[in-house]
């Protein structure tokens, strides 16, 4: 009996002979038994429809296409839009530096040697090296040289650079004398004025009068100076005796010549 049929035949009271109704617990489970297959059928069809890959797609119906659009002028340029540009400069090219050419060696312009190696040089009172010495730089005109050393006589000497080559060889070794000054010789009455000269040939005395005479240095048995008196005296050995003086404000002049004459004679002595 169907389901419609039951309730029919609940609803007009016949077929009493039909059996008794179902009880309520029965339509529970009959609710549930359809609830479950309605739930079971909306499970299956839900995951079917997740799981599955989406077989069409919807597509968006062409648009037409624009007409062409015509050709439009080129717009005039606007200066005050225009970024301003910075000239370019090219970088200057990288000359390449030439190959270096020795210069030439400066000439010599001035050269001194002495028998004594390392002796002082100096070249107008400053002090310019030692010898053997050479410059290429000294100028052109005249300069005082000196050159010294220990021991020794100083020499001195003023010469000329020009474009060639000045050599000044100086002996220390060697005993020089040059040496002059001017005297007044008093005689026993009055005096009569000359001039001394030394080398080391020996002292002559140079003058118009008649006591003028030469000795060998080896020949003055006396030779002494008084500088407060401006007084020089000598004595030539078994002969006269001479006292000189001068008109001069010191004795510099007369000193001067009594030590040249003095070193000269102790340098021959000793075999020099």
């Amino acid at each position: 009996m169907g389901l419609m049929s039951l309730l029919d035949v609940e609803e007009n009271g016949t077929d009493d002979t039909s059996p008794p109704p179902p009880s309520p617990g029965r339509w529970i489970a009959l609710v549930m038994l359809i609830v479950a297959l309605a739930a079971g059928a909306g499970y299956f069809y839900v995951s079917r429809n997740v799981d599955a890959p989406a077989t069409t797609a919807l597509v968006e119906p062409a648009r037409p296409a624009a007409p062409p659009r015509a050709a439009e002028a080129p717009a005039a340029p606007n200066p005050a839009a225009e970024p301003i540009r910075e000239p370019t400069v090219s970088p200057a090219p990288v000359a390449r530096p030439a190959a270096r050419i020795a210069p030439p060696s400066a000439a010599v312009r001035l050269r001194v040697t002495s028998d004594i190696e390392g002796a002082d040089v100096f070249i107008d009172r400053r002090f310019a090296g030692k010898t053997p010495y050479e410059s290429t730089d000294v100028t052109d005109g005249r300069h005082r040289i000196n050159v010294s050393a220990p021991g020794f006589d100083g020499f001195s000497d003023d010469i000329e650079i020009g474009d060639t080559l000045t050599e000044l060889d100086v002996a220390f070794t060697v005993v020089r004398l040059d040496q002059r000054v001017a005297v007044i010789h008093d005689h026993r009455f009055g005096e009569c004025v000359g001039q001394l000269v030394a080398s080391v040939d020996g002292i002559r005395y140079e003058t118009e009068d008649d006591d003028a005479f030469s000795v060998a240095l080896d020949m003055l048995e006396e030779f002494d100076m008084d500088y407060a008196e401006h007084n020089l005296r000598l004595k030539i050995r078994d002969g006269r005796r001479y006292n000189f003086t001068d008109t001069e404000a010191t004795a510099d002049a007369l000193f001067v010549f009594h030590r040249q004459v003095k070193d000269a004679r102790l340098r021959l002595a000793a075999g020099s």
